[in-house]
């Protein structure tokens, strides 16, 4: 079997290394003319980091990420609603990792080159069009000075993000992600550590928040902390460009005096803004879920399947289970299509019901439910809302992006290709 996979972000190359290591033949092709580390901070949950250890990357990650203690749910007056343990703090056999999403990409990148080989990791490539017998892809890509090169396999993956041209192809009336109103403001800052020094919070509320990790292991060696920082607005019109960039850059004076008062003692959140040396915006943006992802022998992945709300730490996450499933299936399966509708069954309705949590908050129901009982803050958090029902938010938003502790420590290995380090 031959696999061409387009799009060599996080999810496009961990697909390409999990198909390798299914001892799948994969060549991986990107439109950029080289793979750089770009963006900001991301974090990876357990289940997305059990899938990462099983493809032998477990070293790797732990060298440069920060193993997250705890996440914190604060109102907007920095008082706390909600704490727990994460990763295995929290009894999973794999951490949550707070990480820099440009090293998590290189990571990933070095180690598809050294397994697969450089020639089949093709850059400055983009996929111009494709078409199907039924049997066969046969797919066209682009380079920058107009050079084409047209290449055939068994299937397409289709990794090539929120405005995928595969998806646009078998949905050409769809139109533009969907915005809520919403605009995110990224950077990362060096600054003390704050609270346990592997701390994540979010504050605030659905309409204004402020969300911080630290996500270098590097520098916390030397007791300072990198901290990946984001600060949302709702905004009354939209005022940005039309395609959404991460690495469009943002202006702080468009925020900074909304939060200015976020001073809380424990976090500065206006002393990390001043402090961060480039700020990026991005328009909190997500597609409907789709009737079906696969179209004969292509199929979609990563945000091109499912874009979502950066909200409960799933994006990166949930496009990494889709590269190992898929290729859990691929080996396993009885032929190709058999493979991809088993694929699709297990993962497009999970996904969507992500998408759809997500778009009620997911897990930061607490967060809004406190600002609308109680505005101008609380004595104790339980005259507002009770444990049962911050409980009930918390493991309910687990189950349904499938990393409730029990069902995912006693959950049967994907690991086809001999890294097996659980």
């Amino acid at each position: 079997m031959k696999v061409v996979v387009a799009g060599g972000g996080i999810g496009g190359l961990t697909t390409a290394l999990a198909l390798h290591t299914a001892g799948i033949e994969v060549t991986l092709f990107e439109a950029v003319p080289e793979i750089r580390p770009l963006g900001v901070g991301i974090n990876l949950l357990p289940h997305a980091v059990r899938e990462l250890t099983e493809l032998g990357l477990a070293d790797r990650l732990a060298a440069t990420a920060i193993e997250t203690k705890e996440l914190i749910y604060a109102n907007r007056h920095g008082q706390e609603i909600w704490r727990e343990p994460r990763g295995r703090d929290a009894g999973y056999r794999w951490p949550q990792y707070s990480i820099h999403r440009g090293r998590l990409q290189m990571i990933l990148y070095e180690a598809a080159c050294e397994r697969l080989g450089r020639a089949r990791i093709r850059t400055d490539r983009r996929l111009a069009e494709f078409e199907q017998d039924g049997q066969r892809v046969s797919a066209r890509f682009v380079d920058r000075s107009g050079q084409s090169e047209t290449v055939e396999a068994d299937l397409l993956v289709a990794a090539d993000g929120i405005h995928s041209a595969v998806r646009a192809a078998f949905h050409p009336d769809e139109g533009p992600p969907k915005w809520n109103g919403r605009i995110l403001w990224r950077a990362v800052s060096e600054a003390d550590p704050f609270l346990s020094g592997r701390s994540m919070v979010m504050a605030g509320h659905q309409s204004q928040k402020f969300v911080c990790y630290p996500i270098c292991r590097e520098t916390a060696a030397r007791g300072r902390s990198l901290v990946n920082w984001i600060a949302e607005l709702t905004v009354p019109e939209r005022r940005f460009a039309s395609r959404e960039d991460w690495n469009r850059p943002g202006d702080p004076a468009d925020f900074l005096p909304q939060f200015e008062s976020w001073d809380f003692g424990w976090l500065r959140a206006p002393d990390l803004i001043r402090s961060a040396a480039a700020v990026w915006e991005f328009p909190m943006v997500d597609r409907d879920p789709l009737e079906r992802w696969t179209h004969g022998r292509v199929t979609l992945l990563g945000d091109a399947a499912h874009p979502m709300y950066p909200i409960g730490s799933n994006g990166a996450s949930q496009a990494i289970l889709d590269a190992r499933v898929l290729a859990w299936h691929l080996a396993t399966a009885g032929d190709a299509d058999a493979a991809l509708a088993a694929y699709e069954a297990d993962r497009r309705p999970a996904t969507s019901r992500i998408v759809l949590a997500n778009r009620g908050n997911g897990p930061e129901q607490s967060m809004q439910l406190v600002e609308e009982r109680a505005p101008g803050g609380f004595a104790d958090i339980h005259d507002v809302v009770s444990r049962a029902e911050l409980e009930a938010i918390a493991a309910g938003y687990k189950r349904v992006a499938g990393f409730d502790v029990e069902q995912l420590n006693a959950r049967a290995s994907f690991n086809i290709g001999g890294h097996d380090h659980i």
